[in-house]
Protein backbone atom coordinates (compact mmCIF):
# COMPACT_ATOMS: atom_id res chain seq x y z
CA UNK A 1 0.00 0.00 0.00
CA UNK A 2 1.36 3.50 -1.03
CA UNK A 3 2.67 5.13 2.43
CA UNK A 4 0.96 8.70 0.38
CA UNK A 5 -2.62 7.50 0.49
CA UNK A 6 -5.28 9.28 2.78
CA UNK A 7 -8.49 7.87 1.27
CA UNK A 8 -11.05 9.06 2.91
CA UNK A 9 -12.92 5.92 4.74
CA UNK A 10 -16.41 6.18 6.02
CA UNK A 11 -17.71 3.43 8.23
CA UNK A 12 -21.16 2.85 7.47
CA UNK A 13 -23.84 0.45 9.00
CA UNK A 14 -24.11 -3.13 8.23
CA UNK A 15 -21.89 -5.50 7.71
CA UNK A 16 -21.65 -8.63 4.37
CA UNK A 17 -24.76 -7.52 2.60
CA UNK A 18 -23.80 -3.50 2.76
CA UNK A 19 -21.84 -3.74 -0.83
CA UNK A 20 -24.20 -3.52 -3.96
CA UNK A 21 -25.29 -7.47 -4.83
CA UNK A 22 -25.10 -8.83 -1.39
CA UNK A 23 -27.28 -11.30 0.06
CA UNK A 24 -27.16 -13.16 3.68
CA UNK A 25 -28.80 -15.42 5.70
CA UNK A 26 -28.41 -17.67 8.81
CA UNK A 27 -30.43 -19.97 10.14
CA UNK A 28 -30.25 -22.78 12.74
CA UNK A 29 -29.98 -25.80 11.39
CA UNK A 30 -28.97 -28.02 14.94
CA UNK A 31 -25.42 -29.01 13.44
CA UNK A 32 -24.25 -29.18 17.23
CA UNK A 33 -26.20 -26.42 19.25
CA UNK A 34 -29.51 -26.26 20.23
CA UNK A 35 -31.63 -23.12 20.08
CA UNK A 36 -29.05 -20.70 18.34
CA UNK A 37 -28.50 -19.79 14.30
CA UNK A 38 -25.17 -22.25 13.44
CA UNK A 39 -25.05 -21.68 9.73
CA UNK A 40 -24.98 -18.72 7.25
CA UNK A 41 -24.64 -17.88 3.61
CA UNK A 42 -23.09 -15.12 1.73
CA UNK A 43 -24.60 -15.00 -1.76
CA UNK A 44 -23.64 -12.27 -4.85
CA UNK A 45 -26.31 -12.03 -7.58
CA UNK A 46 -23.55 -11.86 -10.01
CA UNK A 47 -20.06 -13.70 -10.23
CA UNK A 48 -17.47 -12.89 -7.52
CA UNK A 49 -13.55 -12.39 -8.39
CA UNK A 50 -12.01 -13.85 -4.96
CA UNK A 51 -9.33 -14.12 -3.12
CA UNK A 52 -8.10 -16.02 0.01
CA UNK A 53 -5.33 -17.03 2.99
CA UNK A 54 -5.46 -19.99 5.06
CA UNK A 55 -3.91 -21.40 8.01
CA UNK A 56 -0.45 -22.49 8.14
CA UNK A 57 -1.45 -25.21 10.08
CA UNK A 58 0.03 -28.50 8.28
CA UNK A 59 -3.43 -30.29 9.48
CA UNK A 60 -5.86 -28.43 7.27
CA UNK A 61 -9.35 -29.07 7.93
CA UNK A 62 -11.45 -30.26 4.39
CA UNK A 63 -13.04 -26.64 3.82
CA UNK A 64 -9.71 -24.94 3.85
CA UNK A 65 -8.48 -27.68 1.18
CA UNK A 66 -11.92 -27.39 -0.88
CA UNK A 67 -11.97 -23.40 -0.60
CA UNK A 68 -7.71 -23.06 -1.51
CA UNK A 69 -8.56 -25.36 -4.71
CA UNK A 70 -11.37 -22.74 -5.89
CA UNK A 71 -9.81 -19.71 -5.05
CA UNK A 72 -6.52 -20.91 -7.21
CA UNK A 73 -8.58 -22.90 -9.82
CA UNK A 74 -12.37 -21.45 -10.55
CA UNK A 75 -13.40 -18.72 -12.89
CA UNK A 76 -15.20 -17.08 -9.90
CA UNK A 77 -17.12 -17.59 -6.72
CA UNK A 78 -20.49 -16.57 -5.75
CA UNK A 79 -21.19 -18.12 -2.74
CA UNK A 80 -20.76 -19.15 1.03
CA UNK A 81 -21.82 -21.55 3.00
CA UNK A 82 -20.52 -21.63 6.27
CA UNK A 83 -21.41 -23.78 9.92
CA UNK A 84 -20.30 -23.37 13.07
CA UNK A 85 -20.42 -26.05 15.50
CA UNK A 86 -18.60 -29.02 13.85
CA UNK A 87 -15.15 -27.76 12.13
CA UNK A 88 -15.21 -30.71 9.79
CA UNK A 89 -11.35 -31.30 10.31
CA UNK A 90 -8.98 -34.99 10.64
CA UNK A 91 -12.02 -36.41 8.83
CA UNK A 92 -10.71 -37.60 5.95
CA UNK A 93 -12.43 -38.64 1.98
CA UNK A 94 -15.81 -38.26 4.37
CA UNK A 95 -15.08 -34.63 4.91
CA UNK A 96 -13.99 -33.70 1.47
CA UNK A 97 -17.45 -35.48 1.00
CA UNK A 98 -19.39 -33.23 3.00
CA UNK A 99 -17.60 -30.07 1.37
CA UNK A 100 -18.82 -31.65 -2.05
CA UNK A 101 -22.13 -32.40 -1.08
CA UNK A 102 -22.63 -28.94 0.70
CA UNK A 103 -21.47 -26.70 -1.95
CA UNK A 104 -24.13 -29.03 -4.83
CA UNK A 105 -26.70 -28.71 -2.43
CA UNK A 106 -26.07 -25.03 -2.38
CA UNK A 107 -25.22 -24.85 -5.82
CA UNK A 108 -28.82 -26.66 -7.18
CA UNK A 109 -30.53 -24.07 -4.72
CA UNK A 110 -28.55 -20.93 -6.01
CA UNK A 111 -28.29 -22.55 -9.88
CA UNK A 112 -24.78 -22.09 -10.01
CA UNK A 113 -21.67 -24.45 -10.21
CA UNK A 114 -20.25 -26.36 -7.36
CA UNK A 115 -17.30 -25.05 -7.91
CA UNK A 116 -18.35 -21.47 -7.28
CA UNK A 117 -19.52 -22.07 -4.01
CA UNK A 118 -17.10 -21.70 -1.44
CA UNK A 119 -17.52 -23.42 2.57
CA UNK A 120 -16.55 -22.90 6.01
CA UNK A 121 -16.71 -24.98 9.05
CA UNK A 122 -15.74 -23.74 13.08
CA UNK A 123 -15.83 -25.89 15.68
CA UNK A 124 -15.07 -29.38 17.42
CA UNK A 125 -12.25 -31.20 15.63
CA UNK A 126 -12.72 -34.98 14.84
CA UNK A 127 -16.15 -34.87 14.12
CA UNK A 128 -18.46 -35.58 11.33
CA UNK A 129 -20.81 -33.59 9.61
CA UNK A 130 -23.99 -34.71 9.30
CA UNK A 131 -24.91 -33.37 5.92
CA UNK A 132 -28.21 -34.26 5.90
CA UNK A 133 -28.80 -31.25 8.37
CA UNK A 134 -26.30 -29.71 6.70
CA UNK A 135 -28.45 -29.68 2.88
CA UNK A 136 -31.72 -29.08 5.31
CA UNK A 137 -30.12 -26.00 6.53
CA UNK A 138 -28.88 -24.78 2.91
CA UNK A 139 -32.60 -24.96 1.82
CA UNK A 140 -33.46 -22.52 4.92
CA UNK A 141 -30.84 -20.71 4.53
CA UNK A 142 -31.37 -19.94 0.40
CA UNK A 143 -34.76 -19.18 0.80
CA UNK A 144 -34.17 -16.68 3.63
CA UNK A 145 -31.29 -15.09 2.45
CA UNK A 146 -31.98 -11.24 1.59
CA UNK A 147 -29.63 -8.07 0.91
CA UNK A 148 -30.87 -6.10 4.25
CA UNK A 149 -28.61 -5.43 7.74
CA UNK A 150 -30.76 -7.22 9.49
CA UNK A 151 -29.73 -10.58 7.19
CA UNK A 152 -26.20 -9.78 7.39
CA UNK A 153 -26.52 -9.57 11.09
CA UNK A 154 -27.95 -12.80 11.33
CA UNK A 155 -25.28 -14.48 9.55
CA UNK A 156 -22.37 -13.08 11.34
CA UNK A 157 -24.33 -14.28 14.45
CA UNK A 158 -24.49 -17.65 12.70
CA UNK A 159 -20.73 -18.55 12.85
CA UNK A 160 -19.47 -17.57 16.36
CA UNK A 161 -18.73 -20.43 18.27
CA UNK A 162 -17.22 -19.35 22.30
CA UNK A 163 -17.66 -15.96 20.61
CA UNK A 164 -19.54 -13.96 23.13
CA UNK A 165 -20.18 -10.82 20.83
CA UNK A 166 -20.77 -10.87 16.91
CA UNK A 167 -17.91 -9.06 14.55
CA UNK A 168 -19.15 -6.97 11.71
CA UNK A 169 -18.61 -3.67 9.81
CA UNK A 170 -18.89 -1.93 6.74
CA UNK A 171 -17.49 0.89 5.08
CA UNK A 172 -17.36 2.92 2.16
CA UNK A 173 -14.55 4.60 -0.06
CA UNK A 174 -13.84 6.91 -3.05
CA UNK A 175 -11.81 4.48 -6.22
CA UNK A 176 -12.29 6.72 -9.46
CA UNK A 177 -15.24 8.75 -8.49
CA UNK A 178 -17.16 5.66 -7.56
CA UNK A 179 -18.34 4.72 -4.09
CA UNK A 180 -16.95 1.87 -3.20
CA UNK A 181 -18.42 -0.27 -0.28
CA UNK A 182 -16.58 -3.41 1.77
CA UNK A 183 -18.56 -5.19 4.41
CA UNK A 184 -17.19 -7.73 6.75
CA UNK A 185 -17.44 -10.30 9.31
CA UNK A 186 -15.60 -12.82 11.61
CA UNK A 187 -15.54 -15.26 14.33
CA UNK A 188 -12.99 -16.14 16.45
CA UNK A 189 -12.53 -16.40 20.08
CA UNK A 190 -10.19 -19.32 21.12
CA UNK A 191 -7.24 -21.38 18.81
CA UNK A 192 -6.19 -17.79 17.95
CA UNK A 193 -2.81 -17.44 16.16
CA UNK A 194 -3.15 -16.72 12.82
CA UNK A 195 0.14 -17.69 10.84
CA UNK A 196 -2.02 -17.42 7.25
CA UNK A 197 -3.20 -15.98 7.55
CA UNK A 198 -10.44 -20.97 14.93
CA UNK A 199 -11.23 -17.52 12.91
CA UNK A 200 -12.99 -17.27 10.08
CA UNK A 201 -13.03 -13.84 8.26
CA UNK A 202 -15.37 -13.21 5.25
CA UNK A 203 -15.10 -9.51 3.27
CA UNK A 204 -17.49 -8.10 0.44
CA UNK A 205 -16.90 -5.64 -1.70
CA UNK A 206 -18.54 -4.60 -5.15
CA UNK A 207 -14.96 -3.25 -6.27
CA UNK A 208 -14.18 -3.78 -9.54
CA UNK A 209 -11.04 -5.36 -9.40
CA UNK A 210 -8.65 -8.21 -11.16
CA UNK A 211 -8.70 -11.19 -9.34
CA UNK A 212 -4.53 -10.58 -9.49
CA UNK A 213 -4.68 -7.46 -8.09
CA UNK A 214 -7.42 -8.63 -5.24
CA UNK A 215 -5.14 -11.70 -4.08
CA UNK A 216 -2.17 -9.17 -3.68
CA UNK A 217 -4.16 -6.97 -1.63
CA UNK A 218 -5.42 -9.44 0.32
CA UNK A 219 -2.27 -11.58 0.77
CA UNK A 220 -0.30 -8.42 1.85
CA UNK A 221 -2.53 -7.10 4.09
CA UNK A 222 -3.08 -10.35 6.91
CA UNK A 223 0.51 -9.32 7.09
CA UNK A 224 -0.37 -6.62 9.58
CA UNK A 225 -4.00 -7.42 10.67
CA UNK A 226 -5.10 -10.67 11.10
CA UNK A 227 -1.34 -12.37 11.45
CA UNK A 228 -0.68 -10.16 14.43
CA UNK A 229 -3.26 -11.17 16.44
CA UNK A 230 -3.17 -14.39 19.30
CA UNK A 231 -5.42 -15.59 21.86
CA UNK A 232 -3.64 -18.72 23.14
CA UNK A 233 -0.68 -19.40 20.72
CA UNK A 234 -2.96 -22.00 18.98
CA UNK A 235 -3.11 -21.95 14.94
CA UNK A 236 -6.53 -23.44 14.17
CA UNK A 237 -6.85 -26.29 11.64
CA UNK A 238 -9.63 -24.09 9.55
CA UNK A 239 -8.23 -20.26 9.49
CA UNK A 240 -9.93 -18.91 6.45
CA UNK A 241 -10.22 -15.42 4.97
CA UNK A 242 -12.38 -15.22 2.03
CA UNK A 243 -12.51 -11.78 -0.06
CA UNK A 244 -15.37 -11.71 -3.04
CA UNK A 245 -15.55 -8.34 -5.19
CA UNK A 246 -18.16 -8.43 -7.82
CA UNK A 247 -17.83 -5.57 -9.16
CA UNK A 248 -21.01 -3.64 -9.06
CA UNK A 249 -19.83 -0.54 -7.72
CA UNK A 250 -18.84 0.80 -11.60
CA UNK A 251 -15.46 1.49 -10.80
CA UNK A 252 -12.93 1.32 -13.74
CA UNK A 253 -11.57 -2.00 -13.08
CA UNK A 254 -8.39 -2.17 -10.62
CA UNK A 255 -5.38 -4.19 -12.91
CA UNK A 256 -2.75 -2.68 -11.42
CA UNK A 257 -0.17 -0.57 -8.71
CA UNK A 258 -2.47 2.68 -8.62
CA UNK A 259 -3.90 5.41 -6.26
CA UNK A 260 -7.38 3.72 -6.38
CA UNK A 261 -5.69 0.16 -5.84
CA UNK A 262 -3.52 1.84 -2.88
CA UNK A 263 -7.16 3.02 -1.83
CA UNK A 264 -8.78 0.17 -1.78
CA UNK A 265 -5.81 -1.67 0.14
CA UNK A 266 -6.31 1.13 2.48
CA UNK A 267 -9.90 0.88 3.35
CA UNK A 268 -9.48 -3.05 3.24
CA UNK A 269 -6.84 -2.95 5.62
CA UNK A 270 -8.97 -0.67 8.22
CA UNK A 271 -11.75 -3.21 7.88
CA UNK A 272 -9.49 -6.04 8.65
CA UNK A 273 -7.71 -4.37 11.35
CA UNK A 274 -11.27 -3.85 12.69
CA UNK A 275 -12.37 -7.33 12.90
CA UNK A 276 -8.68 -8.07 13.65
CA UNK A 277 -9.02 -6.18 16.78
CA UNK A 278 -12.39 -7.37 17.73
CA UNK A 279 -11.28 -10.88 17.64
CA UNK A 280 -8.08 -10.58 19.82
CA UNK A 281 -10.60 -8.61 22.81
CA UNK A 282 -13.06 -11.62 22.61
CA UNK A 283 -10.62 -14.00 23.48
CA UNK A 284 -11.57 -16.82 25.87
CA UNK A 285 -12.63 -15.32 29.28
CA UNK A 286 -10.79 -12.29 28.06
CA UNK A 287 -11.27 -8.91 30.54
CA UNK A 288 -9.34 -6.75 28.69
CA UNK A 289 -8.08 -5.87 24.71
CA UNK A 290 -3.66 -5.75 25.34
CA UNK A 291 -2.42 -4.09 22.91
CA UNK A 292 1.60 -4.12 22.43
CA UNK A 293 2.89 -1.38 19.37
CA UNK A 294 6.66 -1.18 18.71
CA UNK A 295 8.78 1.77 17.76
CA UNK A 296 12.40 2.87 16.68
CA UNK A 297 12.91 -1.07 15.76
CA UNK A 298 15.15 -1.58 13.39
CA UNK A 299 13.33 -3.60 10.86
CA UNK A 300 9.36 -4.40 10.23
CA UNK A 301 9.82 -7.33 10.34
CA UNK A 302 11.45 -7.35 13.35
CA UNK A 303 9.42 -4.74 14.66
CA UNK A 304 6.79 -7.82 14.22
CA UNK A 305 8.29 -10.57 16.15
CA UNK A 306 8.92 -8.11 19.13
CA UNK A 307 5.61 -6.92 19.36
CA UNK A 308 3.49 -10.20 18.67
CA UNK A 309 6.41 -11.80 21.33
CA UNK A 310 4.87 -9.75 23.93
CA UNK A 311 1.12 -10.07 23.06
CA UNK A 312 1.96 -14.15 23.20
CA UNK A 313 3.24 -14.12 26.39
CA UNK A 314 1.09 -16.17 28.79
CA UNK A 315 3.13 -14.34 32.09
CA UNK A 316 2.65 -10.96 30.75
CA UNK A 317 -1.02 -11.82 30.16
CA UNK A 318 -1.97 -13.14 33.40
CA UNK A 319 0.13 -9.53 34.57
CA UNK A 320 -2.64 -7.57 32.79
CA UNK A 321 -5.45 -9.26 33.62
CA UNK A 322 -4.45 -9.38 38.06
CA UNK A 323 -3.34 -5.52 36.51
CA UNK A 324 0.00 -6.01 37.67
CA UNK A 325 2.50 -3.68 36.46
CA UNK A 326 4.96 -6.68 36.16
CA UNK A 327 7.04 -4.95 33.18
CA UNK A 328 9.59 -7.70 33.67
CA UNK A 329 7.57 -10.11 31.93
CA UNK A 330 7.34 -7.72 29.16
CA UNK A 331 11.14 -7.50 28.95
CA UNK A 332 12.05 -10.88 29.22
CA UNK A 333 9.05 -11.34 25.98
CA UNK A 334 10.87 -8.79 23.82
CA UNK A 335 14.06 -10.77 24.48
CA UNK A 336 13.54 -14.32 23.65
CA UNK A 337 11.90 -13.18 20.91
CA UNK A 338 14.88 -14.06 18.84
CA UNK A 339 15.63 -10.07 18.04
CA UNK A 340 19.02 -8.48 19.51
CA UNK A 341 19.08 -5.51 20.89
CA UNK A 342 19.94 -3.34 24.36
CA UNK A 343 17.60 -4.01 27.18
CA UNK A 344 19.72 -0.42 28.31
CA UNK A 345 18.61 1.51 24.98
CA UNK A 346 14.60 0.33 25.44
CA UNK A 347 12.09 2.47 27.36
CA UNK A 348 8.82 0.82 27.86
CA UNK A 349 5.42 2.55 28.82
CA UNK A 350 2.07 1.61 29.56
CA UNK A 351 -0.82 3.52 27.93
CA UNK A 352 -5.29 3.28 28.27
CA UNK A 353 -7.72 5.76 28.18
CA UNK A 354 -6.63 7.04 31.89
CA UNK A 355 -3.32 7.90 30.72
CA UNK A 356 0.41 7.20 29.69
CA UNK A 357 3.22 5.77 32.27
CA UNK A 358 6.74 5.57 31.50
CA UNK A 359 7.89 2.25 33.67
CA UNK A 360 11.65 1.58 32.48
CA UNK A 361 14.18 3.43 30.65
CA UNK A 362 18.12 3.13 30.88
CA UNK A 363 17.92 -0.32 32.07
CA UNK A 364 16.06 0.70 35.25
CA UNK A 365 12.82 0.61 36.41
CA UNK A 366 11.33 4.12 36.57
CA UNK A 367 9.74 5.70 39.75
CA UNK A 368 6.18 5.34 39.07
CA UNK A 369 2.89 4.81 41.19
CA UNK A 370 1.63 1.15 41.66
CA UNK A 371 -1.34 2.54 42.43
CA UNK A 372 -1.84 4.86 39.41
CA UNK A 373 -0.35 1.79 36.87
CA UNK A 374 -2.85 -0.22 38.23
CA UNK A 375 -5.60 1.95 37.63
CA UNK A 376 -4.17 2.39 34.47
CA UNK A 377 -3.92 -1.95 33.88
CA UNK A 378 -7.80 -1.70 34.90
CA UNK A 379 -9.32 -0.01 32.09
CA UNK A 380 -10.97 -2.47 29.29
CA UNK A 381 -8.16 -1.94 26.14
CA UNK A 382 -4.36 -1.39 27.62
CA UNK A 383 -1.63 -0.84 25.19
CA UNK A 384 2.72 -1.73 26.13
CA UNK A 385 4.86 0.66 24.31
CA UNK A 386 8.33 -0.29 23.43
CA UNK A 387 10.70 2.49 22.27
CA UNK A 388 13.85 0.27 21.23
CA UNK A 389 15.80 3.16 20.26
CA UNK A 390 17.11 0.97 17.12
CA UNK A 391 15.44 2.67 13.76
CA UNK A 392 12.31 3.70 12.36
CA UNK A 393 10.18 1.14 12.25
CA UNK A 394 7.10 -0.21 13.92
CA UNK A 395 4.38 -2.65 14.55
CA UNK A 396 1.43 -3.26 16.47
CA UNK A 397 0.19 -6.39 17.95
CA UNK A 398 -3.02 -7.58 19.42
CA UNK A 399 -3.86 -10.34 21.86
CA UNK A 400 -5.98 -10.41 25.54
CA UNK A 401 -5.54 -10.95 29.20
CA UNK A 402 -5.21 -14.54 30.47
CA UNK A 403 -7.89 -15.41 33.19
CA UNK A 404 -9.28 -18.01 34.66
CA UNK A 405 -12.77 -18.60 32.44
CA UNK A 406 -10.01 -19.62 29.57
CA UNK A 407 -9.27 -22.90 31.15
CA UNK A 408 -12.53 -23.11 32.53
CA UNK A 409 -14.03 -23.19 28.77
CA UNK A 410 -11.60 -25.06 27.31
CA UNK A 411 -11.80 -27.82 29.67
CA UNK A 412 -14.89 -28.79 28.60
CA UNK A 413 -15.34 -27.34 25.14
CA UNK A 414 -16.49 -31.05 23.69
CA UNK A 415 -19.29 -31.66 25.68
Amino acid sequence: MGAETKAEIRQIEGGVTAAKGFEAAGVEAGIKYQNRKDMALIYSTVPCRVAGTFTSNVVKAAPVLWDKKIVEESEYAQAVVVNSGIANACTGSQGMDACEETAACAGKLLQLPADAVLVASTGVIGMQLPTDRICAGVEKLAAGKADTPEAGLDAAKAIMTTDTVHKQIALEVELGGRTVTMGGMCKGSGMIHPNMCTMLGFVTTDANISKEMLQKAVSADVVDSFNMISVDGDTSTNDTLLVLANGLAGNEEITGESADYDAFCEALHVLTTYLAKKMAGDGEGATALFECHVVGADTKEHARILAKSVICSSLTKAAVFGHDANWGRILCALGYSGVQFDPGQVDLYFMSKSGKMLIFSEGNACDYSEEEATKLLSDPEVTVLADMHMGDAEATAWGCDLSYDYVKINADYRS
